[in-house]
């Protein structure tokens, strides 16, 4: 019998597979772990944390956001890390995330800015413009 917390992620996966289907993969998505998230920061890479939750009708609507800006060339390099909100408390404590839909973004190990409850395309592209500088 799969656990809950088995059942919920392999929900969120496809809850944001579906929700992001037909569009050409430019950035990489992947679930948060420390090690990976260390890595992309080492390498100095562009990164967005995505603190979502499949219940989170904000986090949904930030993921349509996403599939549209998916597909664009200057997001190539761009890692998003999908920090499971229900069951990744420790890391939400790390980052100061206090509620399900924060976005925080990341040049490296420097962060560049942050938005919580943000649905507006224009705000969360510049957002993720401030990880390309």
């Amino acid at each position: 019998m799969l656990r809950a917390r088995t059942l919920t992620t392999i929900a969120t996966t496809l809850m944001i597979g579906a929700l992001t289907a037909g569009a050409a993969a430019a950035f990489n998505e992947q679930p948060f772990t420390n090690a990976a998230f260390k890595a992309a920061q080492v390498s100095g890479k562009p990164i967005l944390v995505d603190a979502f939750a499949p219940w989170c009708p904000t986090c949904r609507a930030q993921q349509k956001v996403f599939g549209t800006l998916k597909g664009e060339a200057k997001y190539d390099g761009l890692t998003v890390f999908k920090l499971d909100y229900d069951n990744q408390k420790d890391a939400l404590k790390t980052f100061g995330v206090q509620k399900q839909s924060t976005l925080i973004a990341f040049k490296g190990d420097k962060e560049t800015g942050r938005s919580v409850g943000d649905t507006s395309a224009s705000s969360i592209e510049a957002l993720l413009a401030t990880t390309l500088k």
